[in-house]
């Protein structure tokens, strides 16, 4: 079964846009970056070469330029999936039910163990372990909820990634408002309406 989505077809963009943005910038600035560094960006950039043994780029006659054909290549695909299931007895849609669950998933588990940092590496007693993984799981419904809000154009790693970054600063009691933040959260200029009270 193959079927089109426009929530996937949104996802995967903002899946995407990191790594876009980050090809772009290797582009002009390779200095910047080593094999590791660029994680995700190398296949959108043509003429980067690495070094095997240090990851460091190497400069060749022929300077990285954007692979936009890759990028297009790409986006013709989004939005769309193939479906091999053996649940012959049950009708498309609830194939396709099915399977919008899966990916929710999947990424809560890949969000919970990156980008929340669940491993309770320094952790020894029963109890602690257990608040970690509690207050880890709240984030995730936040960051969750957060990209609900936001209509879903913004993966929810983008999200926790663009709150680590913003920070504010005190207007009087209890009223604050941004004074740094990246997409999506852009900076305004203060007032009580993008101001919270805590």
């Amino acid at each position: 079964m193959v079927f089109y989505s426009a929530d996937y077809d949104r996802k995967a963009k903002a899946d995407r846009e990191s790594a876009i943005l980050k090809a772009r910038d290797l582009v002009k600035n390779p200095s910047r970056y080593n094999k590791a560094t660029s994680y995700g960006a190398p296949k959108y950039v043509k003429n980067l070469v690495f070094d095997p043994k240090t990851g460091e780029i190497v400069t060749t006659k022929q300077k990285p330029t954007f692979n936009e054909a890759k990028l297009r290549e790409e986006e013709k695909f989004d939005g769309y999936y193939a479906i091999v299931t053996s649940e012959w007895k049950k009708k498309d849609e609830e194939i396709i039910e099915i399977y919008r669950g899966l990916w929710q998933i999947e990424e809560a588990f890949k969000v919970t163990k990156s980008d929340l940092e669940t491993r309770a590496v320094y952790l020894s007693r029963t109890d602690h372990i257990e608040a970690h993984f509690l207050i880890c799981f709240v984030a995730l419904v936040i960051a969750r909820l957060l990209a609900q809000c936001l209509d879903n154009q913004y993966s929810v790693p983008r999200v926790v990634e663009s709150l680590n970054k913003a920070s504010g600063t005190l207007l009087e009691k209890n009223w604050y408002t941004a004074i740094f933040s990246t997409t999506p959260m852009k900076s305004q200029k203060p007032s009580p309406k993008n101001s919270i009270s805590i």
